[in-house]
């Protein structure tokens, strides 16, 4: 698959089909729009929601065509990159509109290889919000003593020490989404 962008082609990897979040009238989609409900600095704004790779002047044309304010990158739990150059398709996709003054978000799951994504430079951007998805399940099920401890990848090896922030102060209701509002959501393509 090649992405066309201002006469220039971006090679992009060709995609197996990886395993994405399981949404009904999601399947086979590439993009859709609604409002953002996840409490981060783009929470209520018009965005378009994109799933994979997709062609940056389709995403483009559906983002002004729509009007939206913010484009949310990796939906449906797609970003999955395993090579370099996967991790370098995404980062030119993205950076096509950070560059341009637009707000967006990715979808980031805590087990992908982390220093080839900070490689890329995208958390430069003042464009850019990422969203480092932390899988938990059972929360409730968690006694109220657990604690989430963010940690390094080795003793002293990138961050000034650890973190450890209590599981039961993390639910905070003003920061929750129910999954009832993941459903308002227009499929457009």
């Amino acid at each position: 698959m090649h992405c066309l962008v201002d006469n220039t082609t971006l090679l992009v990897y060709n995609k197996e089909k990886r395993h994405t979040m399981e949404r009904l009238g999601h399947e086979d989609v590439k993009w859709f729009i609604g409002t953002e409900v996840e409490h981060t600095p783009a929470f209520g704004k018009k965005t378009l929601f994109i799933v994979g790779i997709q062609d940056i002047v389709g995403i483009k044309q559906a983002y002004e065509k729509n009007q939206c304010e913010h484009i949310f990158f990796g939906a449906n739990h797609s970003y999955k990159p395993v090579t370099s150059d996967e991790f370098e398709d995404w980062d030119l996709m993205i950076r096509a509109f950070t560059d341009q003054g637009i707000l967006c978000s990715l979808d980031i799951p805590s087990t992908i290889n982390l220093e080839w994504f900070m490689d890329g430079g995208l958390v430069e951007s003042d464009n850019f919000i990422p969203q480092i998805r932390v899988v938990i399940p059972y929360i409730k099920q968690w006694n109220y003593n657990t604690m989430v401890k963010i940690d390094d990848k080795d003793f002293k090896a990138s961050n000034p020490g650890v973190w450890t922030h209590s599981l039961h102060d993390l639910q905070d209701r003003s920061k929750f989404t129910p999954w009832s509002d993941y459903s308002k959501d227009e499929v457009i393509e």
